[in-house]
């Protein structure tokens, strides 16, 4: 067996992640121009969509509550590489949220149990499928004021704001966007299926693939089905939960007729002050990501991403809340490869805050075969891959 020690780990990551930092920095740099000025150009055609430089907390609910934008920019400041709308799955692959407007004090209340429509409005015999767990149907009366442009047939049927509709207009926005901000040559539109918006964005440096969202931010309000932060757990503490609660969470337009839960400022608070006690826990994390990309699982499309990683470094951090199970660097990440290495295998990766929903539900099993064979290679002599 090959061994390595601290030493190669922090080499490791000044010699090769930190140079894929900047490369990915670079990319994204030049990706959010393109994306601002576009979403920027479909705002102007239609209010109910916003430019991403409105996103998390230039959002318009945290411009009115100051306290709360106060304690987000207190608790991000100088931690947050990148805009709150984008997340970095792989070098080449970004989430983009594009934030929309007139949906305004949500509550929530018991949804209809069945519907019984297609998207184009007709009546059905049988019922449309229950969403699964990290999923929910949006309805007009979830909103105490919602205005009168979410009413249009366009995208609503029966009470419901349907994201399959809400899609297909903002597609049609954007795709007049990419002509009249002249650019065809950097932007092209990608076939999907499902309710999904796919660009191929051209860089400088290389060509990436974006999917874009409609995304409702609700700020000061948390979903039931997340049941978080779980009884007796040490990490994060209590005061760190009430605040991260309070940022509330996001429903994106993912699918035909159900609403994704998503909690990405949760996300970028918890990985913001991951590392206050003066632990190991983000190096670990950039590590197992470069290793993930250049050897594990590569690919512009791979099974596991880089929010995968992520979600698996919150489940360590609630098992192992002490200070001192992270002052060892070397422990602390082959801990966590192995950690990894379980989840692959076995085909099961919780979510972090619905925990009942599997991540890895409908991952491409032979993938995760291939992956988990390769990290128990990296196991069994990582001294090869570190040096």
């Amino acid at each position: 067996m090959t061994d390595f020690t601290d030493e190669d780990l922090d080499n490791f990551l000044q010699n090769e992640v930190d140079l894929r930092h900047r490369q990915v920095y670079k990319t994204v740099e030049q990706v959010q121009h393109i994306m601002r000025n576009l979403t920027t150009e479909v705002s102007n055609k239609d209010g109910r969509f916003q430019s991403i430089s409105n996103a998390g907390i230039h959002s318009d609910n945290l411009k009115d509550q100051p306290a709360l934008m106060a304690k987000w920019t207190a608790l991000l400041r100088g931690r947050c590489t990148y805009n709150p709308a984008i997340q970095v799955l792989t070098p080449t692959l970004f989430l983009i949220s594009v934030p929309i407007r007139g949906l305004c004090g949500y509550k929530e209340r018991k949804a209809r149990q069945w519907r019984y429509y297609t998207l184009s409005g007709s009546k059905l015999l049988s019922p449309v499928r229950e969403p699964e767990k990290l999923h929910q149907w949006l309805e007009l009366e979830n909103f105490s004021n919602p205005s009168q442009e979410w009413h249009d047939a366009r995208v609503a049927i029966e009470g419901d704001i349907v994201p399959a509709k809400v899609v297909n207009v903002f597609k049609e926005l954007l795709e007049a966007a990419i002509q009249s901000c002249n650019l065809v040559s950097k932007v092209s539109v990608l076939e999907s299926v499902g309710s999904v918006v796919r660009v191929a964005v051209e860089t400088s440096e290389v060509q990436t693939e974006v999917e874009l969202f409609p995304t409702v931010e609700l700020i000061n309000c948390w979903p039931k089905k997340a049941r978080w932060p779980r009884f007796l757990k040490r990490w994060p503490s209590k005061e760190k939960a009430r605040c991260i609660k309070s940022f509330g969470f996001n429903l994106m337009a993912s699918s035909n007729y159900h609403w994704l839960l998503s909690f990405s400022r949760a996300e970028q608070v918890l990985m913001s002050s991951i590392d206050e006690d003066g632990g190991c826990r983000r190096k670990c994390y950039r590590i197992m990501r470069q290793l993930k990309e250049d050897i594990w699982c590569t690919g512009s499309k791979p099974v596991i991403t880089a929010y995968h990683l992520q979600t698996l470094l919150f489940w360590s951090c609630e098992k192992y809340p002490s200070t001192k199970d992270w002052w060892n660097f070397k422990q602390s990440f082959l801990r966590l490869v192995k950690k990894l290495h379980k989840c692959v295998s076995q085909r099961y990766l919780r979510h972090y805050f619905v925990r009942g929903y599997n991540l890895l539900k409908y991952a491409n099993t032979n993938e995760l075969d291939m992956m988990g064979k390769k990290i128990l290679d990296f196991l069994e002599n990582p001294g090869l891959y570190i040096h």
